[in-house]
């Protein structure tokens, strides 16, 4: 879980020091989803680190700042494992080790650097703590490209969000009258934070737990969204009963449509003084 940086659990320092830390989020598409905000403060960092998806991005950022480096050798080589913790640790001491010299360090992440990004609360919450100033700012995530390229208000029913580990090893009761979010379901069930996916087993386990809300029968949609503009989005629909044979890569999500139809509170109603017939 990624820790809560505020002031009631981070010391306070009454001097900041000069170095600044900023994570900004590069969006999900190449050059179109950054703020401008975010690209100044790339372009003007005394050293830039970056974790994204691919080459272009990389170069991209590269070519706003040449004192660029890439936080992706940090992970597993092949044939190495290594726990991503270890791996998280060792890209925070990275970052904080050029802020340490009162350099002005911008972190480019990919997507909305605070989401399924644990790196930018470990970092931003020990900047905080040893006196710097340490800032996000947000990022067009996936979930946001999801509503637009599936065409769904969330505001009409509500939504649950989950990563897809966590929903299967804790108690969690999802609502089968809004929609659900099921994050890195290609890595359901892995909970050594060495793997870099799931396997038929525990997507079987994980769709006879969600049968206990949703008919097997019940159509679901893997998504992914699109990383540059000349692609298209993925957007595969199939029965819950057949999730275990889909093509899971790790930028999937799956999101479950609603399965049951909202239902009044009566009670509630009768306490407004609303009648059910003036709920459209």
């Amino acid at each position: 879980m990624s820790p809560i940086y505020s002031e009631h659990n981070v010391k306070q320092h009454t001097e900041t020091k000069d170095g600044r830390l900023v994570f900004v989020g590069t969006g999900l598409q190449l050059a179109g989803h950054i703020s401008v905000l975010s690209q100044s403060y790339i372009e003007h960092a005394d050293v830039v680190f970056s974790l994204v998806p691919d080459g272009f991005t990389e170069r991209w950022i590269q070519s706003l700042n040449d004192n660029h480096r890439s936080l992706q050798p940090f992970y597993a080589q092949k044939g190495e494992v290594k726990n991503r913790r270890d791996t998280y640790a060792q890209m925070v001491d990275a970052i904080l080790n050029e802020l340490r010299l009162d350099k002005n360090v911008v972190v480019a992440l990919y997507g909305h650097p605070g989401v399924f990004a644990c790196i930018s609360h470990l970092a931003i919450a020990q900047a905080r703590e040893e006196g710097y100033q340490a800032d996000m700012l947000p990022g067009i995530s996936a979930e946001a490209c999801l509503w637009a390229d599936l065409g769904i208000d969330p505001g009409h029913s509500g939504h649950q969000s989950y990563e897809a580990t966590q929903f299967m090893l804790y108690q969690h009761t999802p609502n089968p009258k809004t929609h659900l979010l099921l994050w890195q379901i290609a890595l359901a069930g892995e909970h050594t934070l060495t793997e870099f996916s799931t396997t038929r087993e525990r997507l079987d386990i994980l769709v006879a737990h969600l049968s206990q809300w949703y008919p097997l029968d019940h159509e679901v949609v893997i998504y992914e969204a699109a990383n540059l503009p000349t692609q298209t989005p993925r957007v595969e629909r199939l029965p819950l009963k057949n999730l275990p044979n889909a093509r899971l890569e790790m930028i999937s999500t799956l999101m479950i449509p609603p399965s049951e139809t909202l239902s009044l509170n009566l009670s509630i109603l009768e306490k407004l003084g609303i009648s059910a017939c003036d709920i459209g």
